[in-house]
């Protein structure tokens, strides 16, 4: 028995992504799709993922975690550094945004949801790498970041910010009554161009550059967030949205400062890891 094909067949939309069969021409055709919409948006929608039965378990597993979450109100910049007093209160890395929503970290969520499971399958993790144009990709190595839900009740807000990594997986665990789309800017810095002012101009209110989608409930997203700055906005009833870590390297850890501030905690791994250079010399 393959338990990693057992668990797609039972909870994944196999007719519309065969993730199991990567010979298929659906496969190839699928891949080929979403490079697709990788490559002109930064931002990949694969809507009904889940199997319409499993809609109801899949809400009911994260809204069962969902008091676990940390939540804290804070001011944040884009990059979820500290200020830089050198540059002048308007310039992005000193502007300060409204946090306050909750993460539930990966070492709180039981081995038998079914976001964890997909987090770990090797057919799910080879798929998104084919999809990103990448021969492997690795589970986030952070302890408590790796894997989270994302838990944003009425009144909360997720700010304009940039990722840590060069790319993300999410899965809508449980849509809001309304609101809650999810807005961002595809590609509006690149290595070695932090673009600066494109990004002050979406701060001071020009949506011009900016995308907003809506997902439902069981709807998958790969989203380039390293280089595209995104938020989610605001919404009616509560949002749950699992946040899948993955990245082209092995090692990968979020900064302690971004981790005690959404976790509420650090562990000595993020320590060690706050002394390596990132390669790409980006903010944040």
């Amino acid at each position: 028995m393959n338990s990693n094909l057992d668990f797609l067949i039972e909870n994944i939309n196999l007719d519309l992504y065969p993730i199991h069969n990567k010979g298929c021409e659906d496969y190839k055709l699928a891949v080929s799709n979403f490079r697709i919409q990788l490559d002109e948006f930064g931002c990949a929608h694969l809507q009904n993922f889940i199997k319409d039965e499993k809609l109801t378990l899949i809400k009911e597993q994260s809204e069962s975690v969902a008091s676990l979450a940390h939540y804290h109100e804070n001011e944040i910049t884009p990059y979820a550094t500290e200020v830089d007093k050198s540059l002048d209160k308007s310039h992005p890395i000193n502007r300060l945004q409204k946090f306050s929503n909750g993460f539930v970290a990966k070492d709180l969520l039981p081995e038998e949801m079914i976001i964890k499971n997909l987090y770990k399958n090797d057919f799910f993790k080879s798929f998104i790498a084919d999809c990103l144009d990448l021969d492997v990709i690795y589970e986030y190595e952070d302890p408590i970041a790796g894997l989270v839900i994302n838990v944003m009740p009425e009144d909360t807000a997720l700010p304009w910010h940039f990722d840590t990594n060069e790319f993300i997986v999410s899965l809508m665990t449980r849509k809001p009554e309304s609101g809650g789309e999810f807005q961002y800017s595809p590609s509006i810095r690149q290595p070695g161009n932090e673009n600066y002012q494109g990004v002050q101009e979406i701060l001071d209110g020009d949506m011009s550059s900016v995308k907003s989608l809506t997902l439902d409930t069981g709807d998958l997203q790969l989203f380039k967030g390293r280089f595209s700055m995104h938020r989610v906005a605001p919404c009616k009833g509560t949002r749950l949205c699992a946040l899948f870590g993955y990245s082209d390297k092995e090692g990968v850890m979020g900064r302690v400062k971004r981790t005690k501030d959404v976790y509420g905690r650090v562990t000595q791994a993020h320590i060690d890891a706050e002394l390596k250079v990132r390669e790409d010399g980006l903010a944040g």
